[in-house]
């Protein structure tokens, strides 16, 4: 099989190689990228949902066992996030306060927080399908005081959706393909991910009024300008 690195795009980005994380790591490497993302809060960068449908695709080539690799990215997500709410319970709001740094910004634990004072303790499942957000929703959950046993219910529910299903949509697809192939369903796969993964993310900032005149207010400005150009010329 051919390398992924030309249609991956946290290659293109970040210089991560998955197809080389699940070659020299495996299972262990899987564990540990998913725990680090929701886990550590330096982990918003990492390819989450990416790997996981890569590593789908290498189970479904006998590459690696479809039965552990489910059980260690379920496992590693619900420690990950309960890290995430522990560090939140302790810290408080001290956390706002925080300088940002390289890997460390303040607006992506408002934005977390945005999302969570409107879905509430369901942010905890859908936040596993929103990059960045899903790295700070356990930590405002935690600031927040979410009950732990409310927050691990949560969390396990969404460790399951989201570790089982994205790993399984690698696996079935990587099951009707032909190995030498695969490179070419790379892609589509990606942006049928990409979808399911920006779609909420995008139906909640639409969802707010003030949001959707600002962009409505940008739109027509933008085909004003657009006019006024064309008329120059």
């Amino acid at each position: 099989m051919g390398k992924f690195c030309y249609n991956d795009p946290y290659t293109f980005m970040f210089h991560i190689d998955i197809e080389s994380i699940l070659v020299s790591f495996g299972i262990i490497g899987v564990a540990a990228i998913v725990f680090a993302e929701s886990g550590l809060l330096v982990g918003f960068f990492l390819p989450g949902d990416t790997l996981l449908l890569f590593a789908g695709f290498f189970a479904a080539q006998g590459k690696l066992p479809l039965g552990w690799l489910l059980l260690a990215t379920v496992i590693a997500a619900i420690v990950g996030d309960n890290v995430g709410y522990s560090i939140g319970r302790r810290t408080g709001h001290r956390i706002f306060k925080k300088e940002d740094g390289v890997f460390f910004h303040k607006k992506h634990i408002m934005r977390a927080e945005k999302f969570y004072e409107a879905h509430g303790g369901k942010t905890i499942v859908l936040a596993r399908f929103l990059p960045i957000v899903r790295t700070f929703a356990p930590l405002v959950a935690g600031v927040g005081k979410m009950p732990r046993k409310r927050f691990m219910a949560f969390n396990v529910l969404g460790a399951l959706v989201w570790g089982v299903g994205v790993t399984l949509i690698g696996y079935f697809i990587g099951g009707f393909v032909e190995p030498d192939t695969i490179e070419k369903f790379i892609l589509p796969t990606m942006l049928i991910v990409m979808l399911g993964t920006f779609g909420p993310a995008i139906y909640h900032i639409l969802k707010d009024e003030e949001t959707r005149k600002a962009l409505s207010a940008k739109l027509r400005l933008w085909k004003r300008n657009l006019f006024l150009n064309k008329k120059v010329d």
